[in-house]
Order: C-alpha cells, then structure tokens, then sequence
C-alpha cells in the first residue's frame, strides 16, 4: 500500500495518477459485482429452498422480490448517502453489511428470515453498484475513463451470467445456503481493498448541516417500492385483476407524482433530479433502462426455453451462459482502450443493431434447436450488449460536470435495473399470452376428421399397443402425446415472438442516440470541480 501509494499522484484537475488509481477500480469493481450476482445466483436454487424450507412457490418467490425492492429504493439515494457519510466510508459500511447479510441468509432457518436478511442484503447493495461506477469517474480522467468503464462493466455484464452458472453448480455440489457463504470471503477482500485504496473521504459538513430529506425519502420508498413490487409479482397474481397489484399501482402513481414535486420545490433533496436538465444523461437514462430490458430479459428468458424445452439442469443452463459472457469480458478489454477514440454514438448504434439481429436470428427456434444452435447467438449477443453498455455510460455519465456525477450514476443504474424488471414484467406476461394465442391456434387444427391427424393418432395408437397396452388405454397415451407436442410447438413459437419484440425495441431505441454526446470522443478534462 505504503509503495502504490508513494508511486502515485493526483493532477490538477483531482484525477489520480500511477498504480493507485487501479488499486482504487479494480476494489470498487469487486464490491459492484458482488451485488450483480448476487440479483442472480439465487434464480436457479429457490426450488430447493422451498423444499428446504417447507415454503410454497410464491411464498419462496419473495427471496427474489425483497431483495430487487430493496435494490433499487437504494440506488437512487446512494448519492446522498455518499456525501452525508463520506464515500469511503459509505462504501465499505455497504460492503460490511452486505457480508453480515449474506452470513444470515445461509443461517435462515425459515422463510421470514430469509427473506428479511435477503432484504437488508439488497439495501446494503444497493449502494454498491452507483457509489463504484462513481468513484471510478471520479478517480480516471476523461482520457482514461473507456479502461476505467471497461474494468466496471466487465462484472456489471458478465455477472447475471456468472450468477446463474455458480449458483447452479454451488447448489447441485454443497447446498443452496452456499450460495450467500460464497460471499464471505470475497466480501472480506473487499473491504480490506477498500479501506487500504479507496481515497480518503471529504470534507462532509456541507451536507450533515443540512436537514435530512424525510419526506423525499419516504415518498421514494413509497413510489419506487411499489412499482418494483408489481413488477415482481403482478404476472402471479394476474395483473390488474388482483387488487393487492392495483392498490400498489396506484400508490406507486401517486407517490411518483408526490415525490417529483416534493424533490424539485425544495433546497437539499435526498434525490437530485434537477440532474436530469443534462440532456445526455435523460436520454442515455431511457437508452440504459432499454439495454436493461435486453440485457436481463434475454437473460431472463434462455434460461427458461433451456429447462423447459431442452430440459438442461441448473448447471448446464448456466454453462450454456457462460461463452457470452466470456465474450461480454473480452470485448469489454478490448473496447476499453478504443471507446475514448470513437463516437459512442456509433459503437451504441452498432451494438443496438447487432443485438437486434441475434434476437431475430433467435426467433428461428425450433423444436430441434439444440446448444449448438444457441451457442453463436448467445456469444454475439454479449459482445453486441458491450458495445452498448460502455460507451453508452461514457456518452451518459463523461459530459456532467465532476459534482454531478455522483446523483447522475445513481439515476443511471436505477433505470437500467427497473428497466430490467419491466423487461422481465413485460416478457413473462408475453410469454404466457403468445402460448396461449398459439396453443389455440394448433388446437383448432386437430381434429378427428382431418386426415393427418387422425393418421398420426392411429400411428401413435398402434405403437402404445405394441407396447402391451390395451386399446383404451393406448388412445388416451396417443391423445397425451399429442398433446403434450402442440404445448411444446406452441411454447418454441412464443419464446419466437419474445425474441422478435426485444429485437424491434433495440432498433426503436437508435432515434434516442440523436440527444446523446460523442463520450469517449469528444470528452475533455473538466476545468473545475
């Protein structure tokens, strides 16, 4: 420490130069991915933990739901909290609670207290994902900001793939409850990484002398809590028709409309929205809440065709995500370097068009698609999503001036998270219409007068008999089998259509590339703090 920190300086600008300043990323970097796994790793186990914990589907979904609410009330916030607490200090006290947090998920020995442990793990977390990536803006110049990004976004991208792989493979090998252990001793090197590089914190008086936001906060909890909740639930409980989802609903209304004129009326808001008056971070905002949609609801939705029609276990699934996200990684280094040499606009747009071609090519799934089909896919999709997601944080976040990047950050991250809830929302409802749409459509091409079908009745009729099975009993398996096919036809070709909407909701987001800045290509170090 006492070396890397004689070896490096600061300019004058306050950027730091020499080892340290990576000291500094690659700390922050390990304390974001801890809290983008940990969205994921859990997916794959919970059919375990409900068996474990003698809980029912729904029950056990709320371990997925509290900590998601939690996350993303938090986000927004982070920016306030840094500066009230110091951002040193901030950050390690996150990275501690998020380590006790995930010992007393393991400890669980029932629901509630998973799910409240799970809970304080997402609001510990947080306020990991925006404090790094601005602490990282803060640290690098302008020059150097594409490698800076690039160390960040290589945990931010590769962790939902990462998630679901090690999950899968802890839960089959040791048990769920390893799946939060794993976090110990990664959260311990954290810390220490932290508390030795991350820079001292500031002078913090300017805004502990200034009054506490209850309201804004409270208002938050209230808006961004309810809206994540019907997100996570309302596909379960029918949408609209339940009136839980519609109290939420409307109280997730109100206390938007409540929170955003509190916020802007008065002098120290707990959120600064005034920070959306840069038009490069309003529309980068909504083209990040689009990369959300297509980064985890893709993600969201191969898993599912994986276990339900190729029938792939929990660790093959994930290792079928795995060379996507190798090539997310590899093109994230590669792209470091070059991201500050060229107009991000060009590299955002030729990251949207080639994700909407994978989806495209996607949508041509068939029954017999197997891992080799998807295997090309799913590598161009990662390392389309990159070209997106680094310039687009450099085109979003490099033009605010240093004071604002911090509440910027935190806006940012937080509509890349909803928007991936509301991908998700979006995709599962679909999913569900387009399979029913198809389902009906086959249907009502079997019949028994139609000479295919009753061909391929009495086929299967004759096999069953052929079996030792007697004739009533042969029809009713033929009828099954039949059945059971235009479910699994009528699934392929709605996971088809999934594909094809997020491919057009890529090409739908290029007019928003006309309001962003060059990024990386036009950024200049900033002539104040």
């Amino acid at each position: 420490m006492a070396t890397i920190s004689k070896s490096s300086s600061v300019n004058e600008f306050g950027y730091i130069q020499g080892p340290l300043k990576w000291a500094i990323a690659f700390s922050a970097a390990l304390g974001a991915m801890l809290e983008v796994i940990d969205t994921s790793i859990v997916n794959v186990a919970l059919t375990n933990i409900q068996s474990s914990l003698g809980a029912t589907i729904s029950e056990v979904g709320w371990v997925v739901t509290g900590y998601a609410i939690a996350n993303v009330v938090l986000i927004p916030l982070s920016a306030w909290l840094g500066d009230y607490f110091g951002k040193k200090t901030y950050f390690i006290f996150s990275l501690i609670g998020f380590t006790v947090a995930s010992v007393v998920c393991g400890l669980a020995i029932n629901l509630p207290m998973l799910v409240l442990s799970r809970i304080a793990q997402g609001l510990f977390g947080g306020g990991l994902l925006a404090k790094a990536q601005t602490i990282l803006f803060e640290t690098f110049s302008p020059a150097e900001q594409g490698l800076a990004q690039a160390v960040f976004g290589v945990g931010v991208i590769a962790g939902p793939a990462i998630g679901p792989t090690l999950g899968g493979y802890l839960t089959d090998a040791l048990g769920w409850r390893w799946i939060f252990f794993i976090n110990i001793p990664f959260g311990i090197l954290a810390v220490t990484m932290s508390w030795l590089f991350l820079p001292k914190d500031g002078d913090k008086s300017k805004a502990q002398n200034q009054a506490v936001d209850w309201w804004g906060i409270a208002l938050l909890v209230i808006a961004i809590g309810c809206l994540q909740t019907v997100l996570e639930e309302g596909e379960k409980n029918d949408w609209f028709s339940s009136g839980f989802i519609t109290t939420l609903a409307v109280s997730s209304v109100i206390g938007l409309g409540l929170f955003i004129w509190w916020e802007l009326q008065i002098d120290h808001p707990a959120v600064a929205l005034r920070v959306l008056r840069h038009r490069s971070l309003a529309a980068g905002s909504l083209l990040s809440a689009l990369v959300g949609m297509g980064l985890y609801g893709a993600l969201f939705v191969i898993p599912i065709f994986a276990q339900s029609i190729l029938h792939f276990t929990a660790t093959q699934t994930g290792l079928l995500l795995a060379p996507g996200a190798l090539a997310s990684a590899i093109v994230m280094v590669m792209l470091g370097k070059l991201s500050t040499k060229i107009d991000a606009r060009f590299l955002i747009a030729i990251g949207a068009v080639g994700t909407a071609g994978v989806m495209f090519d996607l949508s041509k799934l068939t029954i017999q698609t197997g891992t080799d089909d998807l295997f090309w896919p799913l590598v161009w999709r990662g390392a389309f999503t990159v070209l997106m997601f680094l310039p687009l944080s450099l085109a979003t976040l490099g033009p605010l001036p240093k004071q604002d990047i911090s509440s910027g950050s935190g806006f940012y991250n937080l509509t890349r998270q909803l928007g991936g809830s509301i991908g998700i929302a979006l995709l599962t409802t679909i999913l569900d219409k387009r399979e029913a749409f198809h389902r009906a459509i086959l249907s009502a091409k079997l019949s028994p007068y139609d000479p295919e079908t009753s061909q391929r009745l009495d086929m299967l009729t004759a096999a069953m008999q052929n079996q030792g099975m007697d004739a009533t009993t042969a029809k009713q398996q033929a009828l099954a089998l039949i059945s059971q096919t235009v479910n699994t036809q009528a699934a392929v070709l709605s996971f088809a259509d999934i594909f094809r909407v997020v491919g057009v909701a890529f090409l739908c987001s290029l007019p928003l590339l006309l309001f962003l800045g060059k990024g990386g290509a036009g950024a200049k170090a900033p002539m104040g703090h």
